[in-house]
């Protein structure tokens, strides 16, 4: 059985459970435990990713740069990773990043839009970072469109590539085609990133390292946008089960999701009815509290927005048209009432 890589993104995801709001204490301390639980790599960032704190994307508490430097100096064995969407990040940050302990860089685009994620894949490879390409909306492309756009990733550097299931959209068999494609296809190593909304996070990540992924993503208490990621905790036990090693102390995992996480938590990470919408729908799933709070505002159902949302195909990086959306529906609705 292979050797799996757990990257642990509590502290990236996981902000948007929090809206942004962990402090650089709280990460050090989120960091400390998840270093004693043997998990390889722990991602931090605003929940966009490096920049993203901005009225359209959720205004952090805390700058990255803070967050990164406490959780650097908070781990002895786990490497510090940073997210980074092109267009939202900069080349800078990810400089600043670096130099404050970060020595991982995932670079996340849309499934059809590696290109855009050039420079910053060749400059962190260039720099010695160890280098992850990130296939957001994986499900709104054909296995083989993705394999594409991921061999573009892995020439310009990328020593890893994700298929990311960011709306929870796929199901154990639509990720093993998309996973099996990407491993036939590369020479790196593959991950796969998913969400939870269909109640499949930690069932598609096993199927998706029955594919050959070697770099599997979860979060502590399942923290992430939409109905969360892969619950981390979860996801050791269920890898050690089915033979494949992971490095992680499973106990010390689930202490500080219990003792750490849970009192940190606004409302528990569940799968209502709105975040099962998102994976129905097939929407970014960092759009739910936005269509939580548009829904609210123009007194519309908020399952009614997303199907809209799902079905003009929006993408992360479009949360201005979730506000259009709400609108215009409130806009029928009143031009049909009696």
């Amino acid at each position: 059985m292979s050797r799996i890589t757990l990257v642990d993104s509590s502290l990236r995801d996981g902000m948007h459970s929090v809206r942004h709001g962990f402090t650089p204490a709280e990460a050090a301390r989120v960091a400390a435990g998840l270093d004693a639980g043997g998990v390889d790599v722990i991602e931090v960032a605003h929940g966009d990713g490096l920049g993203g704190s901005s009225i359209q994307y959720g205004e952090a508490a805390s700058s990255d740069e803070a967050l990164i430097e406490a959780v650097a100096g908070s781990v002895t064995n786990a490497r510090v990773a940073v997210l980074l969407l092109p267009g939202i990040g900069t080349l800078a940050r990810l400089k600043a990043a670096r130099a404050l302990g970060a020595s991982v860089a995932r670079v996340a685009t849309h499934c059809t839009e590696a290109d855009i994620a050039q420079q910053h894949i060749s400059w962190a490879r260039e720099q010695g970072m160890t280098t992850v390409g990130f296939l957001m909306m994986s499900h709104m492309v054909a296995p083989a469109k993705l394999a594409e756009q991921a061999a573009l990733m892995e020439s310009y550097g990328a020593q890893v590539v994700y298929a990311v299931d960011s709306a929870g959209a796929l199901v154990p068999s639509t990720v093993l085609e998309r996973v099996a494609a990407l491993r036939s296809a590369l020479r790196c190593e593959v991950g796969f990133h998913g969400h939870n909304n269909l109640g499949c996070g930690v069932g598609n990540a096993l199927a998706a390292v029955d594919a050959g992924a070697t770099w599997l993503d979860g979060s502590l208490r399942g923290l992430g946008a939409g109905a969360g990621n892969a619950q981390l905790e979860v996801l050791a036990a269920a890898l050690e089960r089915s033979g494949h090693a992971t490095g992680a102390r499973l106990f010390a995992l689930t202490d500080v999701a219990e003792e750490v996480v849970a009192p940190l938590l606004p409302r528990p990470q569940i799968i209502d009815r709105a975040a099962l919408t998102l994976g129905y729908a097939g929407v970014y799933s960092s759009f739910l509290l936005h269509a939580e709070r548009a829904a609210q505002k123009y007194g519309v159902d908020a399952r009614e927005m997303l199907v809209t949302l799902g079905e003009r195909r929006m993408v992360g990086g479009q949360e201005d048209m979730i506000v259009d959306v709400a609108a215009e529906l409130a806009g029928r609705r009143k031009a049909v009432a009696p």
